[in-house]
């Protein structure tokens, strides 16, 4: 008998050589039903697999990410099933699970793919996945593997790299593939599919090898999933960030400026400073200071911090001077320059904690194929600020900068998230600096007060930076896709750098403990994210306009200009359109722009002192004719209902 320990902490025992299916079998006929994957002591493995020995075991059904993963990687060997078949003389090389799908990266020769093929390559998918075919692994030695791939160059490569003894092939149908395993049981699971687009891939991403082609594809176990995807991906592409700013007239690309350098146009750079000085408002009140720091700085400060290890070779070459051997880089970071902030001058243990905040702008080189609008540049601005502050603080502290996070998010809408602790690799710590003991204070500090903040959390363990723990904010938006927004950071490594001390109530010198935070990240990536979450709807104090006054005809600009005056006097943002077009010609406009409020004045309104307010999106549905005053309330308090006041 061998004992299965399972996911809740419950052992089982079970003969030997019973598979994860006969574990799934034995708790419940439903779990064995829907179970398509599994893992063994930390390997994937298939449902079919002989457990020999003691092991903790994780079964996985669609609703589990590996599930998902194991259940693309099968489909990625169908689709390499239909694309020999189909197209003769090809040369397989990988085809992975992605994010959301799978590709398969092929050397075609000189066949060609198009879009025109991809419906048939589907339906050949689903027909052979209709036969049920099994998926079945089985070990081969590597002079056999090497004989059987001696015509294909890429999988003579992978061979040649692994070990005999560790290489298998997975069959299925009158299929075989080198493959680690990771598959569902059989291709009947396969309901529906879907071949993406094609695009070209460098052999192991270097551009010193051949380029082949890349087959992205998709598939679920229901049809319904698989439509419900596909209106997906339509309503992200209505919500692009790209068509969006441009629609907006929020940001702008030049390729004279430079690939990744956006340039803020009036309205978003308006947008940009509101939301600045929203977080400056509350920064000052949780006692942060706010310093400016070079975009520049020399060779050895990023020499110092480790920084130039890490983004040196591939970032912005150093900048010269006529002075022999000075050089400079663009800043990679701002923590450096903090920490220079910092050693000014002596401290002792009264002063601290120091909180330096900088709207700081960073330069990174990335690679003109990894550019994406606002969400991959290479300048761009951090929310950064560093606090310093002794070991007895670092608790207090930590939950005074969740505090912050979360009126950030709260203020603009993101409540669907979860928080990420990141921890050290439970058996390797060769890769952390630091002693143990300021490890687990660090450790304990985000576990105790993500838990004292009631916050949903995950444990990821050897996801830490090597100098610290951290908690990363996972943001949900209106798609339902995560993206990682705002993290804290505890920091041992840059202290020791730059010797940075405090003098101690024992009057000795001590090392402070750094955190690093960013409740925006990057403030170009955020808005970017914020504009595809709220579809350019922004909270309404956030609007670069919050209404705009229609005007029937020329005849009433002058009542439609006091109104102005009086929507200015309350602080309130507003514009008048006076064009020489017809209302529904005005307000179709408006709408684009996505304006809050539509204010429509004529010669009722003059003559009663009033406006006819039509709000964005409705159709005409809920239109009132009020008083300015009126109005002023409803826009303060819709703003009330989002933007409290932050507390300390």
């Amino acid at each position: 008998m061998i004992k299965i320990t399972l996911p809740d902490g419950s052992v089982k025992e079970f003969a030997k050589s019973s598979t994860p299916m006969d574990v799934a079998k034995s708790i419940s006929e439903g779990l064995a039903r829907n179970v398509i994957s599994a893992a063994f002591n930390g390997t994937t493995i298939e449902t079919s697999t002989e457990l020999t020995t003691d092991g903790c075991l994780i079964l996985y059904t669609w609703n589990d990410v590996a599930g998902k993963k194991a259940f693309w990687h099968s489909t990625s060997h169908v689709m390499a099933q239909v694309l020999e078949e189909k197209y003769k003389g090809i040369k397989l090389t990988l085809g992975p699970a992605i994010d959301n799908g799978f590709y398969y990266d092929v050397d075609f020769g000189d066949n060609k793919i198009s879009e025109n093929d991809f419906k048939a390559i589907e339906d050949r998918i689903l027909e052979i996945s209709r036969e049920k075919h099994e998926f079945k692994m089985r070990s081969v030695s590597k002079a056999e593997a090497l004989e059987t791939y001696k015509n294909n160059e890429y999988k003579t490569e992978l061979i040649t790299n692994l070990e005999d003894g560790t290489i298998t092939f997975c069959d299925h149908s009158n299929f075989f593939d080198l493959c680690r395993g990771g598959h569902i049981p059989n291709t009947g699971l396969i309901k529906a599919v879907k071949i993406m687009s094609v695009a070209g891939a460098y052999w192991r991403g270097d551009e010193k090898n051949k380029q082949l082609t890349r087959v992205y594809g998709i598939s679920f176990p229901k049809q319904k999933d698989l439509t419900d995807y596909l209106e997906l991906l339509e309503e992200a592409k209505r919500r692009d960030h790209r068509k969006l700013g441009k629609e907006l007239d929020l940001f702008a690309f030049s390729q004279k400026v430079g690939q990744g350098l956006p340039l803020w146009l009036p309205k978003g750079a308006a947008l940009r400073d509101r939301l600045e000085q929203f977080l400056k408002r509350a920064q000052k009140k949780a006692g942060y200071e706010q310093v400016v720091t070079p975009h520049i700085g020399q060779k050895e400060l990023y020499v110092t911090s480790g920084h130039y290890a890490k983004y040196g070779a591939d970032s912005f070459q150093p900048i010269t001077t006529p002075a022999e051997g000075e050089e400079f880089l663009l800043k990679p970071m701002n923590c450096p320059h903090h920490c220079e902030i910092y050693n000014t001058k002596p401290w002792s243990y009264k002063d601290l904690p120091k909180r330096y905040a900088e709207f700081g702008t960073v330069y990174r080189y990335e690679q003109s194929g990894e550019l994406h609008g606002l969400t991959r540049v290479r300048g761009f601005t951090q929310d950064d600020a560093h606090i310093f502050c002794t070991p007895d603080q670092l608790d207090s502290e930590f939950k005074k900068v969740i505090d912050l996070v979360l009126y950030v998010f709260g203020s603009l809408g993101f409540e669907n998230f979860t928080a990420q602790i990141s921890l050290r690799d439970q058996e390797n710590r060769d890769k952390y600096i630091g002693s143990d003991e300021n490890w687990e204070k660090a450790e304990n500090a985000i576990i105790n007060a993500a838990a004292d903040k009631g916050l949903n959390t995950v444990v990821e363990y050897g996801e830490a930076a090597f100098y610290g723990p951290k908690l990363d904010f996972m943001v949900k938006d209106a798609l339902g896709r995560s993206w990682q927004l705002g993290t804290i950071q505890v920091d041992y490594n840059l202290p020791e750098r730059f010797e940075l001390t405090y003098k101690g109530a024992d009057d000795k010198l001590h090392r402070p403990v750094m955190i690093h935070r960013a409740p925006f990240g990057s403030m170009e990536r955020f808005i970017a994210i914020l504009l595809e979450h709220t579809a350019g709807n922004f909270p309404l104090w956030l609007m670069p306009e919050q209404a705009i006054i229609l005007s029937l005809s020329e005849k009433y600009e002058n009542y439609a200009k006091k109104v102005l005056e009086l929507l200015e006097n309350h602080e309130i943002r507003a514009q008048i359109d006076n064009r020489n077009e017809t209302i529904g010609k005005k307000i179709r406009d408006a709408e684009i722009q996505k304006m809050p409020f539509m204010l429509i004045v004529g010669e009722e309104e003059e003559k009663n002192g009033t406006i006819s307010v039509r709000r964005h999106g409705q159709e005409g549905k809920g239109n009132m004719t009020i008083k300015v005053e009126e109005f002023v309330t409803i826009v303060n308090e819709e703003i009330a209902k989002t933007l409290k006041t932050f507390e300390v």
